[in-house]
C-alpha cells in the first residue's frame, strides 16, 4: 500500500503538481462486508498514510459501498483542485469471483482486492495538465522537443542534416526552412511553446556548431550537436526511466 501511495505522489511530481490533498473515506451507511473487515481495512489505509508521513482529511461515511478508499486531489496553477488518483479496497469482487488464497496453515481465506487509479480518466487528466502548464510541456513530455530554424537558404542543407541526426536519436524534432524572416520563425516557435530552438546561420555552418535558444528566450553557448543530443536525452530519460 505504501508503494502505491509513493507511485501516485511521484507521478504527480513528475507532471509538475506540487500540492496534493489526501482524503480517507470510511464506511457508508449502505455497504457490504462485516464490521470487522471494514475496521481492518480502514486501519490498514490509515496506517499506510501515517507511515508515508502524509497529512490527510477524514471523510466519515464517504467510502464506496464495497470498501474504504484514499483519494488524491491535485491543485493546479490556477488554484483549482481536481480529484484524480484513488486507492480503494474492494470486498465485493472477490466474493463475486470466489477468489481465495491459501494461508501457511493450509486454510483458505477470502482476498481483498485493491483498486488503484493514478490519473483517473487520461483525457480528463490531459486537459488538467495542459491548463496547469499553460501548454509549456517539459522537454520529456513536449510533443515537439526541438525545432530547427535557418537564417537563409544557404543553411538548408546543414539544417536538414541536423534534423536527420536528431530524428535518428529518437528526438521529436521539426524543421522550419521557409523563406521567412528569422524573427518571425522564432515567434512562431515560441507560440508553439517548443522547449528548444536550434538557429543555424553561416557561422554555425562554417564551424559545424549549433546555436540554441530556449522558449523562454535564453541563449545557450554555441555547441556541437552531440552535447545537445545528450542534454535532451538526459532531460527525457530521467523522467521516463
Amino acid at each position: 500500500m505504501i508503494h502505491l501511495i509513493e507511485d501516485i505522489l511521484k507521478t504527480y511530481q513528475d507532471f509538475g503538481f506540487k500540492e496534493v490533498q489526501v482524503e480517507l473515506s470510511t464506511r457508508p451507511k449502505k455497504s457490504i462486508g462485516t464490521s470487522e473487515m471494514w475496521q481492518k481495512a480502514e486501519t490498514a489505509l490509515e496506517q499506510a498514510l501515517q507511515k508515508s508521513n502524509l497529512q490527510f482529511k477524514l471523510n466519515p461515511g464517504d467510502g464506496a459501498f464495497y470498501g474504504p478508499k484514499i483519494d488524491f486531489h491535485i491543485k493546479d496553477s490556477l488554484n483549482r483542485k481536481w480529484q484524480c488518483g484513488t486507492i480503494q479496497l474492494d470486498f465485493s469482487m472477490p466474493e463475486r469471483f470466489d477468489v481465495d488464497y491459501v494461508a501457511q496453515d493450509g486454510t483458505k481465506h477470502r482476498v481483498v482486492m485493491i483498486h488503484r487509479a493514478i490519473l483517473g480518466s487520461p483525457e480528463r487528466f490531459m486537459g488538467i495538465l495542459i491548463e496547469h502548464l499553460a501548454g509549456k510541456f517539459p522537454t520529456w513530455l513536449a510533443p515537439v522537443q526541438v525545432i530547427i530554424l535557418n537564417v537563409t537558404d544557404n543553411q538548408k542543407a546543414y539544417a536538414e542534416s541536423i534534423y536527420k541526426t536528431l530524428s535518428e536519436n529518437k528526438i521529436r524534432v521539426e524543421i522550419d526552412i521557409r523563406n521567412e524572416k528569422l524573427g518571425y520563425k522564432i515567434r512562431q516557435a515560441q507560440l508553439q511553446k517548443i522547449p528548444y530552438m536550434i538557429v543555424i546561420g553561416d557561422k554555425e555552418v562554417s564551424e559545424q556548431t549549433i546555436s540554441v535558444r530556449t522558449r523562454d528566450g535564453e541563449n545557450l553557448k554555441p555547441m556541437k550537436l552531440e552535447p545537445f543530443i545528450e542534454r535532451i536525452k538526459h532531460e527525457t530519460i530521467q523522467k521516463i526511466a
